[in-house]
């Protein structure tokens, strides 16, 4: 069947009716603006016959720019995807159905959000919380980079008690013997809930330095990664990083 018999791309036909040139067309249809038959379609290379095309009103051919999203990975999922990375990992966790509703950017989530995403600061098997997913290489590098600069904040649930000795320990990074962690916060938010608050983070480690002070972990969880927190995102969903938020 040659290319003719098979329609043509959907950017060369809208192209040709608004008129506009191809790369304009390409980023209606990218931006959501464009239906076929009444269905929004966003990809430009999208073979169409005789198909109504419909231009959204108030249609701008802008380019799409980076997107970084959080998304507040449950234990299992977090476990069980521990040896995917990047787009891959993306693909199995973050689709447009589990886009927060309330998510506050008021960003409508495209398929181009979705390409080329990067996992940052990855979490360790049965830790859950704020993962990290970009497109921006300025977030990418910072993350990267700046991993023993940032402050990250993990609730952390464990059957024990401490006393005054052991808490200092986990606070000033002795309480793994041979072996000297960045000092940080610690409190107890309630008798069985810890809040850690820590830079230089490695894997694993919240979980090794509770067992050596006696505690039993639960549970393990990623509440903020400098500036960065999930508020009330619902597990098993993600939202955009907004303009004004900075890790």
């Amino acid at each position: 069947m040659s290319d003719t018999d098979a329609g043509e791309r959907l950017s060369k036909r809208l192209a040709r009716e608004l008129p506009c040139s191809r790369r304009e067309a390409e980023l209606y249809i990218a931006g959501g603006w464009v239906r076929v038959d009444g269905r929004i379609v966003e990809e430009p290379q999208f073979k169409v016959a005789d198909e109504r095309i419909e231009l959204a009103p108030g249609a701008t051919p802008r380019e799409i720019p980076p997107a970084t999203l959080l998304f507040n990975a449950p234990a299992d999922i977090a476990a069980a995807e521990a040896g995917a990375e990047g787009e891959d990992l993306a693909r199995r966790l973050i689709r447009k159905a589990t886009h927060w509703a309330e998510d506050p950017a008021g960003q409508a989530p495209l398929k181009a959000h979705f390409r080329g995403l990067t996992t940052l600061l990855p979490l360790a098997p049965g830790e859950e919380g704020l993962l990290v997913f970009t497109q921006d290489r300025g977030v990418a590098r910072r993350l990267e980079e700046g991993r023993t600069r940032l402050e990250e904040e993990w609730q952390v649930e464990v059957i024990g008690s401490l006393d005054e000795r052991q808490l200092a320990s986990l606070r000033d990074g002795t309480a793994v013997p041979g072996r000297r962690l960045a000092p940080g916060k610690v409190s107890w938010q309630s008798e069985t809930r810890l809040r850690f608050a820590l830079k230089g983070m490695v894997p694993g480690q919240l979980a090794l330095m509770c067992r050596a002070v006696g505690l039993t972990v639960v549970a393990t969880r990623r509440l903020r990664i400098g500036g960065v927190s999930l508020g009330r995102v619902p597990v098993g969903e993600w939202r955009f990083l907004r303009a004004a938020e900075r890790f």
